[in-house]
């Protein structure tokens, strides 16, 4: 299948590991022109130089604890050089716990990291996805949109204020060439499952190999995924043939989630 995305430019967030750094990687070999975002200059150094030689690839460095400082540098970088056509919004997921126990503080900085910063970029690159008439902006989420996950009492909060602004944007873009989906992750073999295979297997007294083996068997396919399959799904999705595609939600959990 042509994805006939070739020379279409891509701002990829959270880029320098797991799901954000594969999607950089499978939307280059795509021919896609990559810009990442995040706020470790040498990561992002080191990301840039494993992505393919073709293509004019380069990098922005921004916290998204500091939206407007996130804000100021993609429209700094948009002024200078080139628009986006594929917008991939993703970052790191609050920290684990209870809900009853969550601060005031962890549910205002997961909503400024998450929802926010989504805004803040797709305010940003809009305007140049009407004029070329093409755009796609792929919201990195998890599958706690659609079931809450125990332990993830913050998360499961924002992740479905996320959802419902991705899916209100999709409904006021649409008419543009413009689509707005979200992929919903299960476990996926990355840096952030190991933090949560800890603190799970701390909390039941278990040991983190025991764990991982409780967590493989909650997904028919009893395994975790690779970053690479979710990146997979999310390059379609920015893809021209993903056209009529807009405003769904995507489990990518080897069938963990038991709703439709």
């Amino acid at each position: 299948m042509d994805l006939n995305i070739n020379n279409k430019n891509a701002l990829v967030c959270g880029s320098t590991q797991g799901i954000g750094k594969a999607t950089a990687i499978a939307l280059a070999n795509e021919g896609v022109n990559v810009t990442l975002v995040a706020r470790n200059r040498e990561k992002l150094k080191e990301v840039l130089s494993e992505l393919p030689e073709q293509g004019n690839h380069s990098y922005i460095v921004a916290d998204f604890s500091n939206p407007r400082d996130l804000q100021e540098q993609v429209i700094k970088f948009i002024e200078k050089n080139h628009g986006f056509h594929i917008l991939i919004n993703n970052t790191g997921g609050p920290r684990s716990g209870e809900i009853l126990t969550a601060s005031l503080d962890e549910f205002d900085n997961a909503f400024t990291l998450h929802l926010k910063c989504n805004h803040i970029l797709a305010q940003a690159t809009i305007p140049f996805m009407k004029g070329e008439g093409f755009g796609r902006i792929v919201n990195i989420i998890s599958t706690s949109v659609k079931e809450p996950i125990p332990g993830l009492g913050v998360s499961n909060t924002i992740r479905g204020a996320v959802g419902n602004w991705s899916k209100t944007l999709a409904t006021e873009v649409g008419a543009f060439g413009i689509t707005v989906n979200n992929v919903l992750p299960g476990f996926t073999d990355t840096e952030r499952l190991t933090e949560i295979i800890k603190i799970k297997a701390n909390s039941v007294g278990n040991s983190i190999e025991e764990m991982e083996e409780i967590m493989k068997n909650y997904a028919p396919a009893n395994r975790f995924a690779r970053p690479e399959e979710t990146a997979n799904i999310i390059t379609f999705l920015a893809s021209e043939a993903a056209s009529y595609v807009n405003g769904i939600n995507v489990p990518v959990d080897g069938g963990r989630t038991k709703s439709l």
